[in-house]
């Protein structure tokens, strides 16, 4: 889409956990496994073609080589959005070999669907040229995700150093990220048609946090 990059990768795993979390019969302890794996396969495809890296030398059992490894003096930035970000960016830190994370805690008021911030752990500042990936599985009016593309960019870094990692999303919330913060990127598992009236998606999976927590 013009102005916006929108992935959504092919994987058989994708769509596996897709399927699992949209079946209402999953099972809370299931559907918490499932948000967390998807997540895990998404940061994998998001940052293949990102990560820093250098080449260096070390000794095999055999003999010396040179190798390419990710530079771990430039951890990735790690910001899910609370409560169900925190489940879905659970194995990103074990993924990747250099991290900090940085919880945002934000909630959608029903009525107005507008949102806010109860928790905000941020760095006063990111480091010039860092990557950050922003997770939140649910990005459906993407008002609580656009909120927070604005506070990161308060803090320094630039819509292109943020990839957005997500499992559903659908067409108004990336026309709506596209108009305000054009050179995003966005990793998702599935495009949902329809977002109706009270801000669910249609088909969805529901409410993730209440999902994930049993609630």
């Amino acid at each position: 889409m013009d102005g916006i990059k929108v992935v959504v990768p092919a994987h058989p795993l994708v769509k596996h956990w897709v399927s699992v979390l949209r079946n209402r019969d999953t099972p809370t302890a299931a559907f918490k496994t499932g948000v967390a794996e998807l997540g895990r396969t998404l940061t994998y495809e998001a940052t293949k073609d990102w990560l820093p890296t250098v080449t260096k030398e070390v000794q095999s059992p055999l003999g010396a080589c040179f190798v390419e490894s990710i530079d771990e003096t430039q951890p990735i930035m790690i910001v899910p959005i609370l409560r169900a970000g925190l489940a879905f960016a659970e194995h990103a830190t074990s993924l990747l070999p250099s991290t900090k994370t940085f919880h945002l805690g934000m909630a959608r008021d029903e009525k107005t669907l507008q949102p806010s911030v109860y928790l905000n752990k941020l760095p006063d500042q990111f480091p010039d040229g860092c990557r950050i990936l922003l997770m939140d599985p649910m990005l459906a009016t993407s008002g609580t995700m656009a909120a927070a593309i604005e506070l990161i960019k308060d803090r320094g870094a630039d819509v292109e150093q943020i990839r957005i990692i997500s499992a559903i999303t659908c067409p108004p919330a990336i026309e709506r990220l596209r108009k305000k913060f054009p050179g995003i990127s966005v990793y998702v598992a599935a495009v949902d048609p329809v977002l109706n009236e009270k801000g669910f998606m249609i088909p969805g999976l529901g409410d993730a946090g209440d999902r994930i927590y049993g609630t």
